[in-house]
């Protein structure tokens, strides 16, 4: 599945259960095991355990793969693995505590959300310029060797 639709199917299933602060990274220069990381906030462990489920249900049926979801026996952080995007579903307070854009959040991606989002900040969207950002930076021009005296 495209990286665009998955990030789009994944924020759209958690916009679906009322998930909080909803921000998507592109993490294409930092790793190659994944393309994109999304944070989200449940207010509960129902409401957590609820957003992983629905993440994993609105993935299949759009074709896309679930490799796996851990976290989900306490509820308090779950995260869900579909392949090219990683999703964490966090409590407020450990969101806080662990700060997962500290580590992932140096490339936003702008997605417009259905609801708008009340902490402010960059979230979720479709990249405005999407192939710049998967671009390899331009090379530098080599520099000159000073001329040797004889």
């Amino acid at each position: 599945m495209d990286i665009r639709k998955l990030q789009r199917v994944i924020v759209d299933a958690l916009e679906d259960v009322k998930a909080q602060d909803i921000k998507v990274f592109n993490t294409t220069h930092l790793t190659s095991l994944f393309d994109r990381v999304i944070v989200a906030s449940g207010t509960s462990n129902r409401q957590t355990k609820s957003l992983a489920s629905n993440v994993r249900e609105k993935v299949k049926e759009n074709g896309g793969d679930v490799i796996s979801t851990e976290g989900e026996d306490i509820g308090e952080w779950v995260l869900v693995d579909c392949g090219d995007a990683v999703v964490h579903i966090l409590q407020p307070a450990l969101r806080q505590y662990y700060n997962l854009e500290e580590i992932w959040g140096d490339k936003p991606v702008r997605i417009k959300l259905s609801t708008p989002n009340p902490f402010g900040g960059a979230s979720a969207s479709e990249p405005l310029d999407d192939e710049e950002e998967d671009e390899a930076p331009a090379a530098k021009p080599a520099r000159k060797a000073p001329a040797r005296r004889r």
